[in-house]
C-alpha cells in the first residue's frame, strides 16, 4: 500500500498574508486542493492523509475534502509545532488507520509513504509515479532537480571554502518516499541520538540514521514550493 502524507500545518509567515499559504487561491481553488487533487488522480497512491493545524481540521474536512470530492483523503489530523512532529504524528496514525507495521529498517513489507509539502501544488502524477517506483526498488527516494547555478560552500565568516561540481548538486523537493518501517525507525533513531535540530527534510533523517541511502528522483523546476510573495508572481489568483 502507498499512503501519501500531505503536510499543511505550517503558519506560512514568510508569505506575509493573513491566510496561511496552503489556503490561498490559485486558479479559482485553494492551493491545498490543487495539491491533493494530483494525489487523488494518481493510480499508484491508495490513500491520502492530510495534516493541518487543529483549528483548520473542520474547515479542511468540509471546505477542502468534502466540497472537492477527494475520496482518497481518508482523514484530516492535527500536526505538531514543527514539521518533523507533524510527520511523526502522521506516521503513527498510518499504523492505526491503515494497519502499517514497523518491522525493521531493512525489511520491506510493501507499505510505503509519500511525504509532501501541501504548499507545493505543481507536483505532477509523473513525478509521483517515479517516486513510487523508486521507493519500491530502494526503500528511500527524494525528488529533486539539478542545480542550475554554481553553488559555493562558505565558512562561518562568509568566505568561500570550495565550489562543488554542479553536476553533483541537487535542489531537493517533495514528495519524498520511504518504506514505512525505514522512516519510522530512522525518526526514532535520530531522536534518541542527536535530536532533530537542523533537520530540514525527511531524507536528512534517513541520512543521519545510517539505515539506508536515499535515491534521487528527477522532479521538475516547476514543482516549486510557495513560500514568499515572489512565488505568487504570475499565478492566476
Amino acid at each position: 500500500m502507498v499512503a501519501a502524507i500531505v503536510l499543511a500545518a505550517g503558519a506560512g509567515r514568510r508569505m506575509e498574508t493573513d491566510v496561511p499559504k496552503q489556503f490561498l487561491t490559485i486558479g479559482g481553488e485553494p492551493v491545498i486542493t490543487k495539491t491533493l487533487r494530483v494525489f487523488e488522480n494518481c493510480d499508484l497512491v491508495d490513500a491520502v492523509l492530510l495534516v493541518t493545524k487543529e483549528e483548520y481540521i473542520d474547515y479542511c474536512r468540509s471546505e477542502i475534502v468534502g466540497k472537492s470530492g477527494l475520496g482518497k483523503v481518508t482523514d484530516v489530523i492535527p500536526g505538531g509545532k514543527e514539521r518533523w512532529q507533524s510527520v511523526q504524528n502522521a506516521l503513527a496514525f498510518c499504523g492505526k488507520r491503515y494497519g502499517f507495521r514497523e518491522v525493521s529498517p531493512w525489511t520491506e513489507d510493501g507499505n510505503n509513504v509519500l511525504i509532501h509539502d501541501g504548499a507545493r501544488p505543481f507536483v505532477t502524477e509523473d513525478i509521483l509515479s517515479r517516486a513510487v517506483q523508486e521507493v519500491r526498488r530502494c526503500g528511500a527516494a527524494a525528488v529533486g532537480v539539478h542545480a542550475k547555478d554554481t553553488v559555493k560552500i562558505a565558512d562561518e565568516d562568509g568566505f568561500i571554502l570550495k565550489t562543488p561540481d554542479r553536476r553533483s548538486v541537487w535542489q531537493i523537493q517533495t514528495p519524498q518516499a520511504f518504506s514505512y518501517s525505514l522512516i519510522c525507525a530512522a525518526n526514532r533513531a535520530v531522536m534518541e541520538t542527536c535530536g532533530m535540530d537542523g533537520v530540514t527534510d525527511d531524507a536528512m533523517i534517513v541520512e543521519k540514521s545510517g539505515f539506508a541511502r536515499v535515491k534521487l528522483v528527477e522532479g521538475a523546476y516547476s514543482n516549486r514550493k510557495l513560500t514568499t510573495p515572489e512565488d505568487l508572481v504570475g499565478l492566476e489568483k
